[in-house]
């Protein structure tokens, strides 16, 4: 008696197919088509519902590529109808557009007739490809065909033009035709992804229906112009119904021009919350220098049972490196690894960047040894990395390990090497590098490029050779420029030169506190007492004062922050005690 194989009903297959989530998901229906032999029984039909199922499912690379493995293998009767053209180039609109560009061009020599669903399609792909001739001719095609008329195409071309740049071109599109909700919000968010504001107001003001997302761009819009967060809370404050992306949207327009405490006011305000209004919040406080809150948002998230995106853990860790808190890097490094948060080439990036920070070069090179690919900011960091810890040849040797495995290379990786060289003293080397940067790698020197050159000569003593680089640079030099000279001009007792460094930065208004507090300890280290009391008098007269100092160390898990003349610290009597009898042991010595 023959073993008979547990059936499988279509129509139960059908259901799961219907229902994926996810390229596995949609993968497994598959073999079971393949295993149950309904795929043979029936192929067209199920082949083009495997089609979609792997369209609909998150987007992949095995997805995109298993997609084109049963395409392939499509019955010639199924390719005559756009359904699996259509499916096929939507999968690889926004991932890999030319491939799907591609697939359009071989459904049109196939003389399959396009519909309804191809054109959007191929547009998104246009929109997502650089350069915007295929899109032009894309719309020839679908004028020729008269599917232009079609409110979805007539959307999507609407959306491609403002996408590429020539809004104009869109609100032609917008003007002639029918319209609906979509069509005015497109070109509303045409508008504003132009920096076109104040046009998209005007259309903003006509429509007489308003979405979530109407309102939502508009305030993305205002939240992102200088000065324009305040129009962007008097659009909020007007909403009749705000959901959950326009909370989002006001507070990123706070947190984006630093102003954090009205970005916190209006959090607490929420009645809901999502991983994202957490992530804003905590990307704010670390781009504005205040790491502590950041840490303090963190854990809060995590207590609230919130599993933290890409955004969130980047910025729990950069604020790690900004306070030099080693252990708690370390019990976050590791909270990532076990939770199996987004562990992807940014995160550990952000990763070897704290390891950095907290002197652990160690750790750090243990995770870029580990990762199988690696960004253009990976290899940067760890080149800085090496040269901050004074391991300026290993920095040049990875320099060199980038340039023979062909890494993507920027202006940041000469940078990197610039600084490396500049920190271990290689003049030569950092010479060269910067000498061969235009024409054995394609990069123009910049302003930082000269900068960090500059630098690299002032330490090495030779400042005449930096004065004459700035003096012969081809482009305006910047305050930081002589900044750097001047005080390069301290470490190399060169008094005249630091005078002229001075005079070129007041003459570009740069002459700050921090710049005639140089210039008096220059005078004091060479005895010019006179002219260190003209220093204090001018500065007093200007109403000058010095930049107060700030430490910050980690002791047990705590950060604890020391201002100059501060006393608001709980332990200082014992701190200063402590010191005093440092002090004393120090003297006796």
């Amino acid at each position: 008696m023959s073993r008979r194989r547990p059936p499988h009903a279509l129509a139960t297959l059908l259901s799961r197919l219907r229902a994926c989530s996810s390229a596995s998901h949609a993968l497994q229906c598959h073999a079971l088509l393949l295993t149950s032999g309904h795929l043979a029984a029936s192929p067209a039909r199920l082949s083009n519902l495997l089609l979609l199922a792997l369209a609909s499912a998150s987007a992949s690379p095995s997805a995109a590529d298993h997609a084109d493995s049963v395409f392939a293998h499509l019955a010639e009767e199924a390719s005559r109808h756009a359904f699996p053209w259509n499916t096929l180039v939507r999968l690889h609109a926004a991932a890999s557009p030319r491939r799907s560009l591609l697939y359009f061009s071989r459904m049109r020599r196939a003389a399959v007739a396009p519909d309804a669903y191809t054109f959007p399609a191929v547009l998104k792909a246009c929109g997502c490809a650089p350069g915007c001739r295929v899109g032009l001719v894309v719309h020839g095609e679908a004028v020729r065909t008269g599917l232009d008329a079609d409110l979805f195409t007539r959307n999507a071309l609407i959306s491609f033009y403002c996408r590429i740049g020539d809004c104009r071109s869109g609100r032609k599109v917008f003007d002639h035709g029918v319209r609906d909700l979509v069509s005015w919000n497109s070109m509303v968010a045409g508008y504003v992804g132009c920096g076109e504001v104040d046009l998209a107001q005007d259309l903003f003001d006509e429509m007489r229906q308003r979405d979530a997302f109407s309102w939502a761009t508009m305030i993305d819009g205002y939240g992102e112009m200088a000065g324009g967060v305040d129009r962007a809370r008097e659009l909020f404050d007007q909403m009749p119904d705000r959901d959950l992306v326009c909370w989002n949207s006001m507070i990123d327009g706070y947190a984006r021009h630093g102003r954090m405490d009205e970005a916190r006011v209006l959090f607490e305000e929420m009645p809901e919350r999502n991983v994202i209004s957490w992530s804003i919040v905590i990307d704010g406080y670390v781009r504005f220098g205040e790491p502590n809150e950041a840490l303090e948002f963190f854990q809060r998230m995590l207590r609230c049972g919130i599993k933290p995106d890409r955004v969130a853990a980047v910025g729990a860790v950069a604020a790690c490196a900004q306070l030099g808190a080693l252990e708690q890097g370390r019990w976050l490094h590791s909270y990532l690894e076990k939770k199996k948060v987004l562990f992807d080439v940014v995160v550990q990036t952000a990763l070897i960047d704290m390891y950095v920070k907290c002197g652990r070069l160690d750790l750090a090179k243990l995770i870029f040894e580990s990762m199988p690919k690696k960004s253009v900011v990976t290899w940067n960091v760890m080149i800085v990395g090496l040269g901050t810890h004074g391991y300026g040849l290993d920095a040049i040797k990875l320099f060199n390990q980038m340039e023979t495995e062909r890494a993507p290379m920027d202006d940041l990786s000469i940078l990197a090497v610039l600084t490396s060289c500049t920190h271990a003293g290689l003049v030569s080397e950092g010479l060269g590098i910067f000498y061969r940067m235009e024409k054995d790698l394609g990069l123009e020197p910049k302003v930082e490029h000269y900068g960090a050159l500059i630098d690299l000569l002032g330490r090495a003593g030779r400042v005449d050779q930096a004065r004459n680089t700035i003096e012969t640079m081809p482009m305006e030099p910047t305050p930081e420029l002589w900044g750097s000279l001047l005080a390069s001009c301290r470490s190399h007792r060169c008094v005249e030169l630091a005078e002229l460094s001075v005079e070129r930065l007041a003459s570009l208004g740069a002459d700050d506190s921090g710049v005639y507090v140089l210039l008096s300890n220059i005078y004091a280290d060479e005895g010019m007492w006179d002219d260190v009391f003209r220093i204090r008098k001018l500065m007093s007269a200007e109403g000058m004062k010095k930049n107060i100092g700030r430490s910050v160390i980690e002791v047990d898990g705590q950060i604890h922050e020391f201002v100059n003349g501060g006393s608001s610290h709980p332990h200082k009597e014992e701190i200063y005690l402590t010191l005093w009898n440092l002090s004393n042991i120090a003297a006796s010595i």
